[in-house]
């Protein structure tokens, strides 16, 4: 896979192939590399569109493929194909998965157990309210936040979930070495230190038109539901619940005053029968929750090294503080400390408050 990756990301940089018919080609010539390096006359009899293979072609000879995934390492960006076990395992279920995804922070096993939250840029003082509550009483309950990085709903969906100590997933509509809009470029930066940005959309690439739709389709791909919570009848989070439900996901609203155009999306998807949220229960046992996380904390954890397994031998007794980690590991104060706070950041290690940690579920 390694040797097929530079051309999974040329055929991402080209524009005019996307999941489908990338998928077409994989199933023809059985790589990525034999497709790119295909004779024309080849190209020619495959029955695309005379125009796209001719813009391929010239594509082709202009590209350098290896030399622009060196690009994207530098960066610091990780790119995860289709074909890669660390794929997010609900987004690789959907139709039109993304070939290619790059991300900037890390995706964990428990981002399994997310929502999409949307809705309008122009937030309202009941909006926003209603966005606090249920974003801190879901994180609350273990699940991921999965948005859009606009401003508004979502917006303030990544910032409620990063406050009340959670992860969240924000996809942009353009490359993750990029922050649209400009002005959230400090939660941009959160983001990746307590979640991820990810996007489909090649390293460099500006907002094009007519992306945010696409865009969309990875949100509720990401999630197991969507939740809209505000938003008018021409909203974008139409889009995004729409496209959760021709997923097979599901769909929430929030009802909202009848005097206020900001209600009336929530109104439309309840009226063609998205679940009407109240509080958060109503999400929980809708998504059955509490049958996913015991799923999901049955996992085993593995160390890295014999200093995690001493740690983490000790923590199966129940929880530690520092001074007793020490004591019983018989490493230094300073070592139990960098070593703690490497483990949290993997999610192998809960932080409970006053130095006392537990194994993270």
């Amino acid at each position: 896979m390694e040797k097929d990756l530079p051309f999974w990301v040329a055929f991402n940089v080209f524009t005019g192939i996307g999941p489908m018919r990338f998928k077409v080609l994989l199933d023809y010539f059985g790589s990525a590399k034999k497709a790119y390096e295909a004779p024309e006359e080849i190209w020619q009899k495959i029955g695309l569109p005379a125009n796209l293979t001719t813009n391929f072609l010239v594509f082709r000879k202009k590209f350098n493929p290896q030399k622009f995934l060196e690009q994207i390492k530098q960066k610091k960006i990780t790119i995860l194909t289709l074909k890669d076990k660390n794929y997010p395992e609900l987004l690789s279920k959907i139709t039109d998965a993304p070939p290619v995804l790059y991300i900037k922070g890390d995706l964990w096993p428990e981002d399994n157990i997310a929502i999409g939250v949307v809705g309008t840029r122009k937030i309202s003082t009941y909006g926003r309210e209603v966005t606090e509550i249920l974003v801190r009483d879901l994180v609350a309950n273990g699940l991921t936040i999965v948005s859009g990085l606009a401003r508004g709903v979502d917006s303030l969906a990544h910032q409620t979930a990063i406050e009340a100590g959670g992860r969240t997933i924000a996809v942009l509509g353009c490359g993750v070495d990029l922050c649209y809009p400009p002005e959230n470029h400090g939660l941009y930066e959160q983001i990746i230190q307590r979640g991820a940005v990810v996007s489909e959309v090649p390293p460099g690439q500006y907002v094009a038109r007519g992306i945010f739709p696409a865009r969309n389709r990875i949100i509720s791909g990401l999630s197991l539901g969507i939740l809209v919570t505000e938003g008018a009848e021409d909203s974008g989070s139409l889009i995004s619940a729409r496209d959760a439900a021709n997923q097979g996901r599901e769909v929430f609203a929030v009802p909202g005053p009848i005097t206020s155009y900001l209600s009336a999306a929530p109104s439309i998807l309840i009226k063609n029968g998205a679940k009407l949220v109240y509080n958060v229960s109503d999400i929980l046992e809708e998504l059955k929750i509490e049958n996913r996380k015991k799923k999901i904390e049955s996992r085993k954890i593995i160390p890295e090294n014999p200093d995690e397994e001493k740690i983490l031998k000790i923590l199966s007794e129940g929880q530690a503080h520092i001074d007793n980690l020490v004591r019983i590991s018989g490493m230094e104060t300073s070592k139990v400390s960098s070593l703690l706070t490497m483990m949290e950041m993997k999610g192998k290690v809960k932080n409970l408050g006053n130095m006392t940690y537990t194994i993270a579920r």
